[in-house]
């Protein structure tokens, strides 16, 4: 018989595989979505097509869709199938969030206005000096609260990987579950609140330290 102890524990495992694809998701999406972000507003109109045609496919396909495309098409087309089921969640979970972030970071840059580029010219400032003085602290503070949201989304959505057989906290929930145990999957919403509960914390703090910047 399973005890309050031992179905704590394995849904405290389960959790920790949601931390390592929420981690490492976003080690890896946050630079990736700035790759995005300069193919989508590059000069180069072929790049510039080709970057945005597929942001509009990631983002208009669900991630479940994705996660299925990443793990079964590899085998596939090229028979070389990606065998750790966490690897695949991790690159569609990468793929998708850095398009996301990517359309962030471009909002954020495109909403500073270009009377302020201007005004560092007429002080005799280089570009890198413009960007990093004047405009990149201002881009931070708009770009928070979407970034903090989309971040926050982003936890709850490991328990996705599980359609892929990637054994997180849901999955452990059910499988009690379909034992007749029903609490875990109340319990499991308890990991999910607190842990983003601190993170609302955590980007409320960083919102006040940007508050020097108005408008």
């Amino acid at each position: 018989m399973d005890s309050f102890v031992n179905i704590s524990v394995e849904l405290l495992k389960g959790f920790c595989e949601n931390l390592k694809l929420f981690s490492l998701t976003l080690l890896f999406s946050v630079p990736a979505g700035l790759l995005v972000m300069f193919c989508s507003i590059s000069k180069f109109k072929p790049l510039k097509w080709l970057s945005k045609t597929f942001v509009w496919i990631i983002r208009g396909t669900p991630l479940m869709l994705q996660l299925f495309v990443v793990l079964y098409v590899p085998g596939l087309l090229f028979n070389t199938p990606i065998k750790v089921r966490f690897t695949a969640a991790l690159i569609a979970f990468v793929i998708n969030y850095a398009c996301y972030f990517s359309e962030i970071y471009r909002g954020g840059i495109e909403s500073i206005s270009k009377g302020q580029y201007e005004a560092g010219h007429v002080l005799g400032m280089t570009k890198p000096q413009i960007f990093f003085k004047v405009i990149l602290l201002q881009v931070v503070k708009r770009i928070v609260p979407p970034m903090s949201n989309e971040i926050i989304t982003l936890v709850k959505d490991t328990s996705l990987a599980r359609v892929i057989a990637v054994a997180e906290i849901i999955m452990a929930a059910d499988r009690f579950s379909a034992r007749g145990i029903i609490w875990p999957l109340f319990y499991t919403g308890a990991f999910f609140l607190i842990f983003n509960g601190l993170l609302t914390v955590i980007f409320n703090k960083i919102e006040k330290k940007l508050d020097y910047f108005r408008g």
